[in-house]
């Protein structure tokens, strides 16, 4: 036991600068803070809470896994949120304190997953919905931070609820609304229960995507999948009106929110955003956004407001001049590879799917998106003189584009048989190195006007994973997931060396002094390697569980970092073999992960589209 403690105290927190990420497909997951001043929205795991006005970030952690709801009390004082979990085990509801930034409190009653959430306006009550396996409604105390009655959600022969809302001025009654139905709830305190009645739309059949209420109760609106708006009644339960009669929200009224001055702000599934009224709900004003619109959180009076969508996009807009401000973006697919550029650590490009994002590191701005529609890029690097970033694409094609504008510079077609996998330059910037799905290794001699093959080196057998070249230009290794990693002697075009080991290989590095190289992959094993003879120096357990998908090693060869399955960064002692620092934070497997040049960050990616800037722990 002692022993334990020692090592838990040798092994330092390593601490997260910054995050650039953003769940856009949580429903009304981004929200505004009542002081004005912070936007609150899921990543992963995470809840970020981001300054508006500056770079401050703070991060609630607390989650087992992805956060599918979160809800901001009337005050401020509280953010609750709720996950997803494994099918039949309990998803957990976490209470926040916002002030002090910690966990207050956990509830666990729903199974599977946590639809939604919503306080009562006074902060007494929390009321929160399981998801589809789980089919109840519960009402918790914020005092004494536990159930004080449930309820199936919805009747025998409906579909799921999946939202709901608190009343804007009593603490007792609340509105749920899925798959045909819509149940007003009240909530008998004395007695401990909640009783619901069900609104009468007459011969319509919905399904409601979202809700929102009128501030002093008089009606809430729904909107629904097939694109048209139900104004409802709380007291009477009975339909008030329902439209567009005509040109309906294509995609449905995914996201709607009530203005204090009268009128919808309504999100459609095809990124349109409108203000109408109520009885014609014809657009007053609209904007187009990219990617179907999943939230929208209103700035104090409604003066302003921000919108999420899909795509992981965040706006401002400013409700009299209606044109939007893209103030957020990030990746919303799994982030392939990430690289700086030579010497620089003030940008670096990352690749998820069809684009390739050049980022500015400081202010986590995206400077330049370059878009290849409907192919997937695998890696990235920047040619040693800044001029281009080579890239490697699923189509089999390699890319070179200009790191400013964007411009395509010149494609290698044909590159590879089963796509391009990874790809690497040399320092002279007269050569790409490129591994393909069906195992080649090719080497491509580049001229001012043109790129011509050199030579394909047919060894590995299995996809090539990774490639580093070293630094006289002379030799490369290349990693594959046939269980090979090859040294190749760039002079001669022939092999010098081969490693074998019993697991798929997905990085490696060179040491800088560069007589060894260090090797992780499926076998969660650290493997130092002797270059001349290609034999096993030592082995490092590198995680308990998972894959090792990415590795980088200082210039200094002091220190190196790897990341993977087990979403733990880890930074290592390059000599005792052991972790110095851990740094927790991302919730899908880390991909890749690099220093910076100047050893000032390390910065990570993840398949769940984040990006995280962590502080590098050593001064150099």
């Amino acid at each position: 036991m002692e022993n334990q403690i020692s090592l838990k105290a040798e092994v330092a927190e390593l601490e997260l600068e910054a995050v650039i990420g953003f769940n856009g497909h949580v429903p009304s997951g981004l929200k505004c803070h009542p002081d004005q001043e912070h936007l609150i929205y899921p990543l992963g795991c995470t809840i970020l809470i981001q300054a508006i006005n500056t770079q401050e970030q703070n991060f609630l952690h607390g989650h087992g896994n992805n956060v599918s709801c979160v809800t901001i009390s009337k005050s401020g004082a509280y953010i609750a949120s709720g996950q997803v979990t494994f099918m039949g085990f309990k998803a957990d509801i976490i209470l926040w304190d916002y002030k002090k930034r910690e966990l207050i409190a956990r509830l666990s009653l729903h199974k599977g997953k946590i639809e939604a959430l919503a306080f009562s306006p006074n902060d007494l009550y929390l009321v929160s919905l399981g998801g589809p396996d789980d089919g109840s409604v519960v009402v918790w105390s914020i005092a004494k931070r536990e159930a004080i009655c449930g309820s199936p959600a919805a009747g025998l022969n409906v579909g799921n609820a999946t939202t709901v809302i608190f009343s804007r001025c009593r603490d007792e009654m609340f509105v749920t609304a899925g798959n045909g139905t819509i149940r007003v709830w009240d909530l008998d305190l004395r007695n401990r229960k909640i009783w619901p009645t069900e609104c009468q739309t007459g011969q319509m059949k919905r399904i409601v995507m979202s809700i929102t209420m009128a501030d002093d109760d008089s009606f809430f609106y729904l909107g629904t999948t097939t694109g048209d708006i139900l104004k409802m009644n709380p007291m009477t339960k009975l339909l008030a009106d329902t439209g567009p009669v005509k040109d309906k929200f294509s995609l449905g009224v995914s996201a709607i929110k009530c203005l204090k001055m009268g009128g919808l702000l309504v999100g459609s599934g095809a990124g349109l955003l409108v203000f109408c009224k109520s009885p014609s709900y014809k657009p007053i004003k609209k904007i187009q956004l990219q990617g179907g619109i999943t939230s929208i959180t209103v700035r104090g009076e409604g003066h302003q407001f921000f919108v999420g969508t899909e795509e992981s996009h965040i706006y401002r807009v400013n409700f009299m001049d209606f044109k939007e401000t893209l103030i957020a973006t990030c990746h919303f697919e799994a982030v392939q590879d990430i690289v700086f550029p030579f010497s620089t650590a003030e940008l670096f490009a990352t690749c998820a799917k069809r684009d390739i994002r050049v980022w500015r590191t400081l202010s986590n701005r995206e400077l330049l998106r370059i878009t290849v529609p409907n192919m997937t890029c695998h890696g990235i690097d920047f040619m040693r003189d800044g001029k281009s970033i080579i890239s490697a694409w699923d189509d089999g094609r390699i890319r070179a584009f200009a790191p400013e504008t964007g411009r395509l510079l010149y494609v290698i077609n044909n590159a590879h048989r089963i796509g391009v996998t990874a790809i690497a330059t040399t320092s002279d910037c007269k050569r790409v190195i490129s591994g393909g799905g069906e195992g080649e290794v090719r080497v491509w001699q580049i001229g001012c006007q043109t790129q011509k093959l050199e030579e394909a080196l047919k060894e590995h057998k299995s996809s090539v994973s990774c490639i580093r070249v070293k630094k006289n230009n002379e030799e490369c290794v290349t990693a594959s997931t046939d269980g090979t990693c090859i040294i190749w002697d760039l002079v001669r075009l022939r092999r010098n060396q081969m490693i074998l080991a019993n697991t798929l290989f997905q990085c490696v590095c060179y040491h800088p002094e560069e007589f060894q190289i260090v090797t992780s992959g499926t076998d969660r094993k650290i493997a130092y390697w002797e270059i001349f003879d290609g034999s096993v120096i030592r082995e490092l357990e590198g995680s308990l569980s998972g894959s090792i998908n990415g590795m980088d090693i200082t210039l200094e060869g002091v220190h190196f970092v790897t990341g993977g399955n087990d979403h733990l960064v880890k930074v290592w002692d390059y000599n005792e073999g052991e972790v110095t620092h851990v740094g927790v934070g991302h919730s899908g497997n880390i991909t890749r992960i690099r220093v910076s040049p100047g050893n000032q960050y390390i910065v990570s990616v993840s398949a769940d589209g984040a990006i995280l800037r962590w502080k590098y722990p050593f001064t150099s």
